[in-house]
């Protein structure tokens, strides 16, 4: 039987990308340095406890994105962004410089969709009205036919 290892979120960005370049290691058609840009992203679930108060609950994911689609998320995501993010699970483990073995769980993100921005202009008069991805997008860019949900 098949698996399926599919994560969808929508939330915050909690820093600016960090991004790393690597050389090539020879593996990859294009023969340039492959990027790699990671994220934590917050999502909030509100609900009620016993006594009727509400209560917040925010869990933080730990959202990486390899080549291309690093490239975008270098340019155009910044801290407080809403983010779609489309993806799957991955565990990786590593020894620590005490030799103890660690693990992390990261979404390895395969597409993401800026849904809001919540930074604010230097004068605090109100969010930015400006287009995250107009810095990239060009005439020649072609648009999308269809939406995948």
């Amino acid at each position: 039987m098949i698996g399926v290892n599919k994560v969808i979120l929508i939330g915050n960005m909690g820093k600016n990308p960090d991004v790393v370049t690597f050389p090539n290691d020879g593996k990859h058609e294009d023969g340039g340095p492959v990027k790699k840009a990671s994220f934590p992203l917050a999502t909030t679930e509100l609900h009620r406890n016993r006594d009727g108060e509400k209560v917040e609950l925010t869990e933080w994911h730990n959202v990486v994105c390899w080549r291309s689609l690093a490239e975008i998320a270098e340019k155009i995501l910044r801290k407080g962004m809403q983010l779609y993010v489309e993806g799957k699970l991955q565990t990786r483990s590593w020894e620590d410089k005490e030799g103890n073995k660690r693990y992390i769980t990261e979404v390895v993100a395969e597409n993401f969709i800026v849904v809001g921005n919540r930074q604010r202009n230097d004068d605090q008069n109100g969010p930015q009205q400006t287009d995250p991805l107009a810095s990239i997008l060009t005439d020649d860019t072609e648009t999308l036919k269809d939406f995948p949900f």
